[in-house]
């Protein structure tokens, strides 16, 4: 069901339109709330949610049971203080975690698995600004998202240039590289080859829990860092004093891998899973902004897309990266930063040394924290 999980829904009242030119009828939009909003509706902060994230940025995840993913970050006294602002956290559309996804019902009340069109960015974008349109608020203090987050972050300031004052963008990109393309495309063919994949229509069977374990563990990899993964782990071995000569996890690094798929596959679907991956595939705002003939760099044609924040008259930027992240790395971030001052936006940029890698803007680094803090205020 699109809501089994919701603790807010939102219904949205039109058909929303999709890149593809389809629309999808009735989609819900399930969302958390925290803090209140005040008199003027000025306080809001939206935080868009990385792949594999929900709406559940400050509160216990309903499946888990586990503290919400960002709750270091947000909450009274936090960085993104609650006592003063209004947070939204909302499920992208083609999630599994109430919003309207290829296990919600279709019109003909079976689930739409492989029926559900295909989505991108952009179109996770619009049914996150009808949620704003629903609540009423016209412009958010701030848009947040780290990775798939800030992608979102990017093309709802570039699409919607005047729904923003501030953009803080954290370990993301403007486009998805071929590298990235092909450890999704890993991940989506694991999920394929699994026998209970059945193309899709697994709803009320067996899931294919394999494949999608598979998807997460390659996935899990790039978030790290090497050197994390080696002060982790090293070669140490997994609850034994030798090798098994076999093909069991001897090593501590498998036992983890195979401990991340398999909690993955008890809270995410597969099909969303080829969804959102496909969605942040296809994510290329130089592309979806470029003009035929005029743009001869790359930094041109990106500029492009931030044209209504051009010579500060619209939002305030600020982009983070990690010097350990080699999913987006920090060269991405400066392309944005070039595209940014091109067009005169203002915007910060700062490298936070870290050794997580891709996942050091979901961890305890006090650095992040005081940035975070100091652009909102």
């Amino acid at each position: 069901m699109a809501n089994a999980y919701a603790s807010q829904s939102f219904t949205l009242p039109a058909p929303l339109s999709l890149d593809n030119g389809e629309t999808l009828a009735s989609a819900q939009i399930a969302y958390e709330t925290y803090g209140e909003l005040n008199d003027e509706k000025s306080n809001a902060i939206l935080i868009c949610h990385a792949l594999t994230g929900d709406q559940y940025v400050a509160s216990d995840h309903p499946i888990t049971g586990k503290p919400g993913w960002w709750v270091r970050m947000v909450g009274p006294g936090k960085p993104i203080d609650t006592d003063r602002f209004h947070v939204i956290s909302a499920n992208v559309i083609g999630s599994c975690m109430g919003s309207t996804g290829p296990a919600s019902l279709a019109g003909d009340g079976k689930p739409y698995a492989m029926r559900f069109p295909v989505i991108t960015i952009r179109d996770m974008v619009r049914g996150l600004i009808a949620l704003l349109d629903g609540l009423g608020i016209d412009q958010l203090h701030t848009v947040v998202g780290g990775s798939m987050g800030g992608m979102q972050a990017l093309s709802l300031a570039a699409n919607f240039p005047t729904r923003a004052a501030r953009v803080l963008v954290l370990a993301s990109t403007a486009r998805h590289s071929a590298q990235n393309i092909a450890f999704h495309e890993v991940g989506r063919q694991a999920i394929m080859a699994d026998a209970n994949w059945l193309e899709g229509d697994y709803y009320g069977g067996d899931v294919p829990a394999s494949g999608l374990s598979v998807a997460r563990m390659a996935a899990h990899i790039t978030y790290l860092s090497e050197e994390g993964l080696t002060d982790k782990f090293g070669r140490r071995l997994q609850d034994r004093d030798s090798k098994s000569f076999g093909f069991d996890a001897d090593f501590q690094v498998e036992s983890y891998l195979r401990y991340q798929g398999t909690g993955f596959t008890q809270r995410f679907d597969a099909n969303s899973y080829l969804y959102i991956t496909r969605a942040m595939d296809y994510f290329d705002l130089a592309e979806e902004f470029a003009q035929s003939g005029n743009d001869t760099t790359e930094a041109a044609k990106l500029a492009n897309a931030f044209a209504g924040h051009a010579r500060g008259e619209g939002a305030r930027f600020c982009l983070v990266s990690f010097d350990t992240d080699w999913l987006y790395p920090t060269a991405e971030s400066r392309h944005i930063v070039h595209a940014l001052n091109a067009v005169g936006a203002p915007v910060s940029f700062v490298e936070l040394s870290a050794p997580y890698g891709h996942d050091s803007f979901l961890l305890d680094l006090p650095a992040l924290d005081r940035v975070v803090e100091g652009f909102l205020k």
